[in-house]
């Protein structure tokens, strides 16, 4: 009976300790992110800061894996993810968000912005949240606005100097609704496809040009298959730092307070860290070959008034006045 009191002491202590282990391994959170862009853009420089601060912030309890580059599926599988809270996290251009708040599609107005700062003044303030107030019941949460600048066209055939300059030309667009209506006011044949299909459809052919900030036109090597790039600053497209609604509602509020702080902190940094870096790209096109021009906006904008009449009946002209007028 004595040689059996130390083994039961030792069973006893095992059926107290075990337990606790466990209970610590089940209190650690995995959290992943997805986005489109490659790992030389300012995303994923953001978000790899990002990941390490909820890290440490939270004591190691939370690790957010990084999957860039389309690796889970293009923006809109990863948005439709999100919002079946089989995705946590997504940086999703704002124009596949609009596919479930048609709100978020105002922002993409032509010629609505003139300047970064006016754009994060607009999304850092009131306006910015009523964009955002009814995507949880949608099951999407916005945290944050990065950014994605404000974009401009490149092609393989002729410099863009006037909207005819367009006309016919084949235009690879994202699935966005916006842009479509946009590149057909102007004359072109817009199409969307996934981003990560793009280089080798425009070094086939299959696409004239296509359409974004100067920050991806670099970081995708576009110089390498397109000619002209035209600065025509045609609409601003970001990128909301969304979550699942319901993976958002398991969070502890410490854990929510952690996440949200940081993607507020890091969309400052990657608004920052694109418009330090244009500039310098810029350069660096025309340093790999790529012919740039600066075509009088103005009959651009007179071209692509009929797309505000159009938007207007999808968001309400008063809506539509509202962020105008919010923009300036």
């Amino acid at each position: 009976m004595r040689k059996s009191i130390p083994i039961m002491i030792l069973v006893m202590a095992c059926l107290i300790v075990l337990p606790q282990t466990n209970s610590n391994a089940a209190d650690k959170i995995v959290l992943k992110l997805g986005y489109s862009s490659p790992t030389a853009n300012p995303w994923h420089a953001c978000a790899e800061k990002f990941a390490q601060y909820v890290n440490e912030k939270t004591g190691g309890k939370v690790t957010v894996d990084l999957f860039p580059a389309e690796v889970l599926g293009s923006d809109k599988q990863m948005a439709e993810s999100i919002k079946m809270g089989t995705l946590d996290m997504h940086i999703a251009p704002q124009g596949v968000v609009a596919f479930y708040e048609p709100k978020m599609a105002a922002l993409e107005l032509p010629f609505l912005f003139d300047s970064p700062e006016k754009v994060a003044a607009l999304l850092d303030g009131p306006m910015g949240d009523e964009l955002a107030a009814d995507l949880p019941a949608k099951g999407i949460r916005v945290l944050a606005y990065w950014e994605n600048g404000l974009r401009h066209t490149t092609n393989s055939k002729k410099p863009i100097e006037k909207p005819e300059d367009l006309k016919g030309m084949k235009i690879r667009t994202p699935e966005n609704k916006m842009t479509i209506s946009i590149f057909k006011a102007l004359g072109a044949n817009p199409a969307p496809l996934t981003y990560s299909e793009l280089y080798l459809a425009l070094s086939q052919g299959v696409f004239d040009g296509q359409e974004n900030p100067i920050t991806n036109i670099h970081a995708s090597k576009f110089y390498e298959v397109q000619k002209y790039i035209s600065l025509t600053y045609h609409k601003y497209e970001g990128k909301p730092f969304t979550v699942s609604e319901k993976v958002w509602k398991t969070l502890a509020p410490d854990i929510q307070k952690v996440i949200k702080d940081g993607a507020k902190m890091y969309a400052v940094e990657n608004r920052a860290m694109f418009k330090e870096s244009e500039i310098k790209l810029l350069e660096d096109l025309k340093v790999r070959g790529m012919k740039v021009s600066t075509p009088d906006l103005q009959p651009f904008r007179d071209a692509t008034k009929p797309v505000y009449a159009e938007w207007e009946q999808v968001l309400g002209k008063d809506f539509v006045a509202k962020v105008v007028n919010s923009a300036k």
